[in-house]
């Protein structure tokens, strides 16, 4: 298996939680919360770890809350690299009114970094980066990173690495609207897509055709992009692609993106194919809706539901 380094800068400590019916006004008394370790490379991992296989998680953590959330990181057997990040890290809650099952997610924003903390933590991902490996940075970014963080980062890599971005906001139209060489693959869903062409995406070929003008410009080797319950499509140099999605009941559609970058490079990780991992990488996301709260998705689900992600050209 090559390795996989995932990369979170903006890491939060996941509460979640219900009530019988969120009003407001008067105290509202919680079931007891489960806690997980949250962001966007730290649940690329979870799912990694989900699925069988194993990643290196370099992780900017501060405070007693960064401590807790190592712990819950490590005890889900992932390989964690701790960068001091600044101030304390945040928590974010999740909460569902049990009457309508619907949920309401409230994210506390990351403590602001600077310029000095910018460069060492470049150089600690260059520093832990395998050679011909995979570095997937994925998350939002907290205050003070640059928008060009991505860019740099894959300059300073230099193809020494598969370099996978899901990013999203001010970062990923910087590096729609400034390409740079040496990103592999670029992920966002279906709503981000749309706000970067400036014009609905109705069908899998308008999807498909918004992807490929990405790629001739040189955003990356392959862009792909979530259609939710739809599917995802992928679109390279030489290939127009679309996996269906499994048809599951949704509990919660936290972490379905994370599931299936996790699934989607792990099986490229492990020698698949473009078209199986694409498909591997939806079945996970369909999986991951199946599950409560903060949780990712099941191996055993994710197997399943592979057959029922059929992979076809666009």
């Amino acid at each position: 298996m090559t390795p996989i380094l995932t990369i979170t800068l903006n890491p939060a400590l996941d509460i979640s939680t219900s009530v019988h019916e969120v009003i407001p006004g008067p105290k509202l008394r919680c079931a007891v919360p489960q806690v997980d370790p949250g962001g966007g490379g730290i649940n690329v991992s979870r799912a990694i770890a989900a699925l069988g296989g194993s990643s290196h998680a370099l992780v900017a953590l501060g405070g007693t809350t960064g401590q807790r959330l190592a712990s819950r990181v490590i005890s889900e057997g992932i390989l964690l690299d701790a960068f001091p990040g600044p101030g304390e890290t945040r928590q974010s809650l999740a909460v569902t009114d049990s009457q309508t099952g619907q949920q309401y997610r409230f994210l506390l924003p990351g403590s602001e970094w600077v310029a000095s903390q910018v460069e060492a933590v470049q150089e600690r991902i260059s520093e832990a980066t395998m050679g011909g490996g995979f570095v997937v940075l994925s998350g939002s970014q907290p205050p003070g990173i640059p928008t060009d963080f991505a860019r740099t980062l894959a300059m300073r890599l230099n193809g020494r690495a598969r370099f996978v971005v899901d990013t999203s906001g001010p970062a990923l139209r910087r590096l729609t609207e400034a390409p740079v060489s040496g990103i592999e693959v670029l992920r966002m869903d279906g709503e981000e897509a749309e706000d970067l062409a400036g014009h609905p995406l109705e069908t899998r070929k308008d999807t498909a055709d918004f992807a490929a003008a990405l790629v001739a410009r040189g955003g990356a080797k392959a862009v792909i992009v979530a259609r939710g319950a739809d599917g995802s499509v992928l679109v390279d140099a030489g290939k127009r692609l679309f996996s269906k999605a499994a048809k599951v009941p949704v509990k919660s559609k936290v972490g379905a993106g994370d599931s299936f970058v996790g699934g989607f490079v792990l099986a490229l990780s492990q020698g698949d194919t473009t078209e199986n991992a694409l498909a591997r990488g939806v079945a996970a996301a369909s999986a991951a809706v199946m599950t409560e709260a903060t949780e990712l998705c099941h191996r055993a689900d994710a197997e399943r539901l592979i057959a029922e992600c059929v992979v076809s050209e666009i």
